[in-house]
């Protein structure tokens, strides 16, 4: 099944182009992983997948309901009751980690549950607590962001995202603020994710990680999809643009 879907997406800051025409399909289960230069446009396509940034031009849907239609070449976007619904399709993890300084980290994590999906209480502390284990973090409910290292606030940011049971888990650099003993924490709990067959979409500049990790790899430039195909077909692909850019990470 297809759980997410863009076509012809397209956005523009002014003058500058940062997507040009992308199209994409995330099936469930799988692990798509976007790499690229910087300024290639994989934050933004991340943030226009997740509705925090709109397309000038695109289709969008999570597991066929369309949240965006092109419409004499503009996206027009679904009311705000049904993009509300198709939000709890998806959760997102970015790169500086974003948790409530204010709230404990138990509280982080059963937040929205509790006052977005409005479910009990007790059951959602049931689970907080259980994801939390899963993260190698139980011991830390009642501490606070400010008493965590990155590698834990990040750990925290995953359980916070999962508790909302998306179908699909978006990940935004979920390691470029955190030095290199800590992005293993990261990558090892992305790692067993996708053993369980969760499905991901991960922006990142760790080429072994997403070599390791994905079904499928895209390689922005310039706001288009240039190489894309399985992790063996885009890392040994003969494009120009992709072997400058493996060439200048191996430097």
């Amino acid at each position: 099944m297809i759980y997410l879907e863009m076509n012809h997406v397209k956005k523009s800051f002014g003058d500058l182009d940062v997507l040009k025409d992308i199209s994409l399909k995330v099936n469930q289960g799988e692990v798509l992983s976007i790499i690229g230069p910087s300024g290639s446009g994989k934050s933004t396509l991340l943030r226009c997948a997740t509705l925090l940034e709109t397309m000038d031009c695109g289709d969008l849907s999570y597991l066929g309901e369309q949240a965006a239609t092109i419409v004499d070449g503009r996206s027009v976007y679904a009311k705000s009751a049904k993009l509300s619904k198709i939000k709890e399709n998806f959760g997102l993890v970015f790169q500086d980690f974003n948790l409530f300084p204010h709230y404990s980290v138990l509280k982080n994590v059963m937040d929205a549950p509790v006052h977005v999906q409005k479910r009990p209480k007790s059951e959602v502390k049931k689970e907080a607590m259980e994801l939390l284990a899963t993260m190698g973090l139980e011991d830390k409910a009642d501490y606070y962001p400010y008493q965590l290292s990155g590698g834990q606030q990040q750990r925290v940011a995953i359980a916070r995202a999962l508790a909302l049971n998306p179908k699909v888990l978006f990940f935004d650099e979920p390691t470029s603020a955190l030095d290199p003993e800590l992005t293993g924490e990261v990558l090892k709990v992305i790692k067993s994710l996708a053993e369980k067959k969760m499905t991901m979409v991960i922006v990142t500049h760790e080429m072994n990680f997403a070599k390791n990790i994905s079904d499928r790899v895209i390689f922005m430039d310039k706001g288009l999809i240039a190489v894309e195909g399985t992790p063996d077909e885009v890392f040994q692909s003969n494009h120009t643009r992709m072997q400058e850019f493996l060439g200048k990470l191996n430097h």
